[in-house]
């Protein structure tokens, strides 16, 4: 049985991730809300939540968690070629809610196979982080349609990224190596990819411990949260992607 979680000082948001179950893979505990507080403790402690239209808020830490090292993300040449098309541009913090909404439609992201798990109130809940200066996106642009993206939350040096998206082929690939290029340059020691799949493997996200994850946590974000501006014009895709590998 998880624990249920009701309103709680901030010393006493969670219980500890060691009480995980192992099936399903790191559900933690149910209930509580969304506020900007409890949703900063919960990535400060390895948690993020993730639950459907009509369940309670569902939070979990997985083992083993799913990282990509910023500025190794794997390009392969096609992709390469791919990022250097004028037909694209790239920018950060210009369209989050659109960001968050494409992804709620079509993303994928927190092992899931559709967005269909950001419901209406987690859409608010991240609103209210982005406001703070402690969520972020990334837009892809092919001319004035919005073509991909990524969203997710900033603490000190690591990056949790919560869902991208497609609108045109290769779009959210764009977002991500444009994501990994920005934190690899600005000195983010890792990005939290939360749960495992054959797509993300292929982009070179790795698996690691979740001991070793909350230690790298422990280290690289600091307990008082600093808010981040982000803001960035539209730019040609090259300005962020540097900084990954490929063949």
């Amino acid at each position: 049985m998880i624990p249920w979680l009701k309103p709680a000082p901030e010393d006493d948001w969670f219980p500890d991730t060691a009480r995980a179950m192992t099936v399903p893979n790191g559900l933690l505990a149910a209930g509580g809300d969304l506020s900007p507080g409890r949703l900063l403790a919960a990535y400060h402690r390895g948690i993020f939540p993730w639950y459907e239209a009509g369940q309670p808020v569902l939070w979990w830490s997985p083992d083993p968690r799913t990282i990509l090292w910023p500025g190794t993300m794997y390009l392969s040449r096609r992709m390469r070629r791919r990022l250097r098309s004028p037909a694209f541009e790239v920018s950060v913090d210009q369209g989050f809610a659109a960001v968050v909404d494409a992804c709620a439609k079509r993303g994928t992201g927190s092992g899931a196979g559709t967005g269909t798990w950001i419901t209406p109130e987690m859409a608010t809940a991240y609103g209210r982080l982005h406001d703070l200066g402690h969520a972020h996106s990334i837009e892809v642009w092919q001319g004035d349609m919005l073509a991909g993206g990524v969203y997710g939350v900033a603490l000190g040096q690591v990056f949790f990224a919560e869902s991208m998206f497609s609108a045109v082929t290769d779009a959210s690939k764009i977002a991500l190596a444009c994501l990994s290029g920005l934190l690899h340059r600005h000195g983010f020691g890792m990005i939290d990819c939360q749960l495992p799949s054959a797509h993300l493997s292929s982009l070179g996200c790795q698996e690691i411990p979740r001991a070793d994850f909350l230690e790298r946590i422990a280290t690289l974000c600091p307990a008082s949260p600093t808010p981040m501006q982000w803001q960035r014009a539209a730019a040609p895709v090259s300005s962020l992607c540097q900084g990954s590998n490929g063949a």
